[in-house]
């Protein structure tokens, strides 16, 4: 099949496999707010992006429908050493919820070699899903970037400080599991974040006490999983 071909059998799977209760569930259930969405599972979504395999042009394709689960697919099926940083301002600036914003970063972005240079940009704009991209992304380094240094992760956590006084909820959620993410790297990071997260738990603005006071209950519990590991 040619790209045409590719773009219109993969809407039909996802059309019928698409559901009206998923698609109220989308916004009440999950706080996903899309203007642009049909209602189809992560699971279905996921047998998709496994048949179609690996296909740069492909997501792009995909991802210029504009149809939420599209994207999800996109961000599938994408080759992540040809993702430009062009591309991952381009998508970035479409991101209008959490959803496609956390799978993107966690199933693409993190796999890029920009994906670092991304981090730091996007933590200093102002737009709410360009900055939760930062966090998310910096999220999914901690679980996923097996070859990043303590060096890197301990930089990144002066960006976590920085900017946890910003109120806006799916920001400061995104800070937050950034934050516990680093600590559960290793013993090191995990005492370098959990006084991050103790700074913070006793900072004048309530956002930043939020944030450190959920991350500073979270590594505790880690420090207990630990010793008992030991």
């Amino acid at each position: 099949m040619n790209l045409d071909e590719q773009v219109s059998a993969a809407l039909a799977h996802l059309n019928n496999h698409a559901s009206d209760a998923l698609l109220r569930d989308m916004p009440t259930r999950y706080g996903i707010h899309t203007a642009n969405a049909i209602g189809v599972s992560m699971a279905d979504m996921k047998v998709l992006a496994a048949q179609l395999g690996r296909n740069h042009p492909l997501a792009e394709a995909l991802w210029a429908t504009g149809l939420y689960e599209a994207r999800i697919v996109a961000s599938m099926v994408d080759e992540p050493e040809r993702v430009t940083p062009e591309q991952m301002e381009r998508w970035c600036q479409d991101f209008d919820n959490w959803g496609i914003c956390d799978t993107v970063c966690f199933h693409l972005f993190d796999r890029t070699p920009h994906a670092w240079i991304k981090v730091e940009q996007w933590a200093a704009q102002p737009d709410e899903f360009v900055k939760r991209a930062a966090f998310a992304l910096l999220w999914a380094l901690a679980r996923h970037d097996r070859d990043a240094t303590d060096e890197q992760f301990n930089a990144a956590l002066e960006l976590v400080e920085r900017e946890a006084t910003d109120e806006r909820p799916l920001v400061k959620k995104s800070v937050s599991m950034a934050l516990r993410s680093i600590g559960k790297r290793n013993p090191g990071l995990h005492s370098a974040a959990l006084a991050v997260a103790g700074r913070l738990a006793e900072a004048p603005d309530g956002s930043a006490r939020w944030i450190g006071r959920a991350a500073r209950r979270d590594l505790a519990l880690e420090s207990g999983r630990r010793a008992l590991d030991s």
